[in-house]
């Protein structure tokens, strides 16, 4: 047993080999197992069946062994929660056929050894930790394996050439790693291919043709990838082919014509890619379809009929196209059809009349051009009993808003804002106890809110906010237990903030704003604790704001425009004895605006001096605005001018505009819309400014769907390049898409104006966030803070891959969404200069102050993405310590890298976390992270992790963290 135990401890072959023949009971299996486990961590205790002194294996939990031999046969240790290495320990079992190590904490490089094992028909490493490159020897003698899945780990480099050995493969999954390289042409070779999934990778170029070689094929997934080119041509000559997913790359030109032989294909999802031309008729020839996706791509025209010859189509998703017209009536013949999306697009006329008659769980044809009516006959008990979700947003929809929405049993989100829709809001809402999401918001909706709306006791949004609503706030809104968010803004509300709303204990959005309440805001306030953001301004409120908790940190905006709100908030303070008032003749009043109402002629009217002074006030800054408005006049009107030149070309990717008068600009919009809602007039009003940088100002304007747009006018005219250059730029910055970057749109030229068409993202700034009062950092949670830089690398790794610096890396130019996540904006800027001198650069960037990499000051140094990481690193700390980068004291300037970085040697780092950091932090995430920021922030480029590496890292720490929150 001596010898035993130093051959476990020490995993020496030739002790190995002296224990076996000193102890033949003690077999290559079990001895082989028992070496495994030595060198595991076994948290859970799984493998104490394990024992050394068993003769077999073949009763020991994942164990499984042939019957005549008892040589083990089936490894199946799947989510044991095991970590540590694979070692050579395993390839004693020399009679294993599947080994199947999934869902564990393994990590190190892939030990090629298991190619040794010569009758192993199936290795599945998936969900792992293992990383470093795939080793060529692994596959160089595989003649007996059929299945291979090293599925989400971390494995870099090229796909091993030696796959190609393996003629018995029929299922290959290596998705969700960092693969990269191109696609190998071998892989046609493996004729007995029946699945093949690379999806989530970093693989580039063409697919390679010959993909027609594989005749066995059934399931083939290259989604996520960065593959360019065309579809392959012969890809419907795999006609056993049932799934085809070639989503989130960058395909150019139509579906292939083969595929319409694709009889048994029942998933075919090309989503996200750069597709165009008109959807094909042919699709209705492959009659096995369940699932179609094509969303994200630049398909226009019409969809074609013979989509209705799909009865077994179940989803159907061709949003984010430029498809016109109304949709086909055949869809009623579809059956089966459970959910689809037909957003943003330009399909117009009323709404198809199938819409109802099938049993949909889910629809949206939002931001369309629909218009009429929405009909709901009472005949129509399918829909009414399957619909969870409908979006009709964003279209020109009028009429009123149907008392049968009711009768929706199981509807969890309705959306029909910003539409034309007129009518009151009907009660029957009361009947949505399943609603979860009721926005009916930016309509013309007149009349009071019904008081069944209480009923809906579901509700967690509520929107009603830009109608034209009256009356007052039922107080039975306070039976809505569930809801985290109620906008009402925008409306005539009167009357007082009902006090049932403290009972809304849930609730994180308030939002009152622009109405007529009056008296005075219930204190029980004070008592929504996850209250986030509170907003009852320019209402008649009045009396003493609430005291306490969220309360003393909301931003003045937040109250303005009730002058006779009293607090700290608004420096007013709420006196205990109100002063004695003055008593003005009423008979001034009567000689100037004629005879008092019969109800008023005996009654005096009295003034405080309080509201004295605040007439006198507002007389002076109406004077103010006045005058402001007369200089102001004639460089709004300069501007309107400059901006009514604009000529609009919509239709063909990059088009260019078809007036070529000198004086006229060219704005061509890469979506096809180019449909200003107010006309072009409106693009650069300074009222809808939203900020300025080293760049340009920012303005915001709208589509005529209602859709929002930031437009950039550049203030570098004097430097851009010449048009075709910058149009070259442009372009390529406009296919730089991804789900954490800003989307540029559009633009427009003149020798004398530039102008960048972007995303309008709402949720503002991440700088507004953290620092600004409209926004008070306190609302970001931790788990937004991580989000929010994760999602940050991801946009910043996806410019590396495509070989694009962002140059301007800082917390204004990362701008946050209506989800939390963050979307990097402003990149790459500098591209659309000349070749500039660094010293002229940085001073078009210089409120980046902070940010900026000490290579900006050395001439001798190249610029590289490792500039953009420094930046990263920075911001990181920001978002952690809620500090900005450099802050200016009295008698100091502060550093925020240097601070952090003291703070860190002298073992206070906790001392740096923002102190307003809402629900606390795990510190066991949050030092890992600011240790990251500082190594990124490095004074030397080369000790800069890229951002490849500092998202892994990330997933790392989420990873465990959340381990050790489920071990505990």
């Amino acid at each position: 047993m001596l010898l035993k135990l130093v051959a476990f401890l020490f995993l020496s072959p030739l002790l190995l080999n002296l224990v076996q023949s000193l102890d033949p009971a003690f077999n290559d299996d079990v001895l082989g197992l028992i070496v495994f486990k030595a060198g595991l961590a076994d948290p859970q205790l799984r493998l104490t069946s394990w024992n050394e002194e068993d003769n077999v294996a073949c009763k020991w939990v994942g164990v499984k062994c042939d019957p005549d031999t008892n040589r083990v046969t089936e490894l199946i240790l799947d989510g044991f929660s095991l970590s540590g290495h694979i070692g050579r320990s395993l390839v004693r079992l020399q009679s294993l056929t599947l080994l199947q190590l999934s869902r564990n904490n393994f990590s190190g490089t892939l030990n090629p050894i298991l190619a040794q094992i010569p009758s192993l028909e199936v290795l599945d490493l998936s969900s792992n930790s293992l990383s470093g490159f795939i080793p060529e020897e692994l596959f160089q003698q595989c003649g007996p394996l059929k299945a291979i899945s090293l599925s989400r780990n971390r494995f870099t480099g090229p796909l091993p050439h030696s796959l190609s050995s393996c003629s018995n493969l029929q299922r290959l999954n290596l998705s969700f790693n960092r693969i990269s390289g191109q696609l190998l042409q071998s892989l046609w070779s493996l004729s007995s291919l029946r699945f093949l999934d690379l999806s989530d990778n970093l693989l580039e170029g063409e697919i390679p043709g010959g993909i027609d070689s594989l005749p066995e094929l059934r399931v083939i997934s290259l989604r996520r990838n960065n593959l360019v080119g065309w579809l392959p041509e012969n890809l419907g000559n795999c006609l056993m082919l049932k799934s085809v997913d070639f989503s989130g790359n960058y395909f150019s030109g139509t579906l292939p014509l083969s595929m319409r032989k694709l009889a048994l294909c029942r998933y075919l999802d090309v989503s996200m890619n750069s597709l165009t031309g008109q959807f094909p008729d042919w699709i209705g020839e492959m009659r096995s379809l369940e699932f179609l996706y094509i969303s994200g791509n630049n398909f226009s025209g019409r969809l074609p009929s013979t989509l209705g010859n799909l009865q077994s189509l179940k989803e159907v998703n061709v949003s984010k196209n430029r498809f016109v017209g109304s949709l086909p009536e055949s869809f009623e013949g579809c059956v089966s059809l459970k959910v689809v999306d037909f957003g943003q697009n330009s399909f117009s006329g009323n709404l198809p009349s199938w819409l109802f008659v099938l049993a949909l769980e889910s629809a949206s044809l939002s931001v369309n051009r629909y218009s009429g009516s929405i009909t709901l006959p009472a005949s129509w008990l399918q829909s009414f009993q399957s619909l969870e979700a409908l979006d009709l947003s964003s279209n020109a929809l009028t009429g009123g808003i149907p008392a049968a929405i009711g009768n929706f049993s199981r509807l969890q989100a309705l959306n029909v804002s910003h539409n034309s829709l007129a009518g009151s809001v009907p009660s029957s809402v009361g009947e949505l106890n399943t609603t979860r999401v009721l926005d009916m918001s930016h309509n013309r909706l007149t009349g009071s809110i019904p008081p069944e709306v209480g009923r809906a006791v579901s509700l967690q949004q509520l929107r009603l906010d830009g109608n034209l609503l009256t009356g007052a706030i039922p107080i039975e809104i306070g039976n809505c237990s569930s809801l985290t968010s109620l906008v009402l803004s925008q409306n005539n509300l009167t009357g007082p903030v009902p006090g049932s709303v403290t009972n809304l204990s849930n609730l994180e959005v308030l939002d009152l704003s622009f109405n007529n309440l009056s008296g005075s805001l219930p204190k029980e306030l004070t008592n929504l604790s996850h209250l986030v953001s509170f907003n009852v301004s320019f209402n008649g409120l009045e009396g003493e704001l609430p005291v306490g908790g969220f309360f003393n940190t909301i931003p003045t905006s937040s109250v303005i425009g009730n002058p006779l709100l009293c607090g700290s908030i608004v420096k007013q303070s709420c006196p205990a004895v109100h002063p004695k008032p003055l008593v003005l003749n009423p008979n001034s009043s009567v000689s100037n605006h004629g005879p008092l109402p019969p109800n008023l002629r005996h009654k005096r009217i009295v003034l405080s001096i309080s509201s004295l002074v605040a007439i006198g006030a507002a007389v002076f800054i109406a004077l103010g605005v006045v005058t402001v408005s007369i200089l102001n006049m004639h460089a709004r009107t300069s501007m309107a001018r400059s901006a009514a030149a604009f000529t609009f070309s919509g239709g063909d990717d990059f088009s260019p505009s078809h007036d070529t008068e000198a004086n006229y600009g060219k704005l061509v919009m890469f979506s096809g819309e180019a449909d200003f809602a107010t006309g072009a007039q409106s693009l650069l009003n300074k009222n809808c400014e939203l900020g300025r940088g080293g760049f340009g100002t920012v303005y915001k304007t709208e589509l005529r769907g209602g859709r929002s747009i930031a437009i950039k006018k550049l203030n570098t005219t004097s430097l851009v390049k010449c048009q075709e250059d910058f149009e070259r730029e442009v372009k390529t910055l406009g296919k730089m898409r991804h789900q954490n970057l800003v989307a540029l749109e559009g633009y427009y030229w003149t020798p004398s104006l530039q102008l960048l068409i972007n995303e309008y993202v709402s949720a503002g700034s991440l700088h507004r966030h953290l620092h600004d009062g409209g926004d008070d950092g306190s609302s970001l949670t931790w788990q937004q803070r991580f989000n929010i830089i994760l999602g940050t690398a991801k946009g910043l790794a996806h410019l590396h891959r495509m070989n694009v610096i962002h140059y301007n890396m800082k917390s204004s130019n990362v701008l946050i969404d209506v989800s939390g996540d963050p979307k990097v904006g402003d990149f790459a800027l500098a591209r659309l200069l000349p070749a500039l001198d660094r010293y002229i650069l940085s001073s078009k960037i210089q409120s980046a102050l902070g940010y900026m990499a000490p290579e900006f000051a050395c001439q001798t140094v190249k610029i590289t993405e490792k500039c953009d990481v420094y930046g990263f690193g920075v911001l990181t700390l920001e978002v952690l310590t809620g500090k900005r980068p450099v802050e200016y004291m009295e008698d100091d300037v502060v550093v925020l890298s240097d601070m952090v970085r003291e703070a860190l040697d002298e073992g206070r780092i906790e001392e740096c976390i923002d102190k307003k950091l809402k629900g606390g932090y795990p510190v066991e995430e949050a030092i890992p992270v600011v240790k990251l920021g500082l190594i990124c922030a490095s004074q030397v480029p080369s000790n800069r992790p890229d951002m490849e590496e500092v998202i892994r890292i990330l997933e790392l720490i989420r990873s465990s963290s959340e381990k050790e929150e489920m071990e505990s």
